[in-house]
């Protein structure tokens, strides 16, 4: 896993997105309020991706519904993930973290 890739580094990531995060639109408010609920601790988890791949990645947000924000430290940003019966499974949502989220 890349050595960047710590709890602490990821939550200044999303502290940062958070702190820039563009308040003029109407639903901006309710947005950053959903997800900023919805964060939880940083945690490792195994994802799934297409072709069989798996990887290490980082949980970043409990469940909304089926999905879930995770970090993918190889690629440097976030991703939706969907829960499957096999855990996270990415389904090709990738950006920031509260874009990811908001697209639920």
């Amino acid at each position: 896993m890349n050595d960047t890739a710590t709890p602490e580094r990821i939550k200044a990531l999303i502290q940062a997105e958070i702190e820039d995060y563009d308040m003029s639109a109407r639903e901006a408010a309710p947005t950053l309020e959903a997800f900023r609920a919805a964060l939880r601790e940083p945690r490792e988890v195994t994802v799934n991706f297409s072709g069989g791949i798996t990887q290490k990645c980082w949980s970043v947000t409990r469940p909304n519904g089926p999905y879930r924000v995770i970090y993918l430290p190889t690629a440097g940003y976030f991703s939706l993930c969907v829960e499957s019966d096999f855990g996270p499974l990415d389904i090709g949502v990738h950006g920031k973290a509260i874009g990811c989220y908001a697209s639920v």
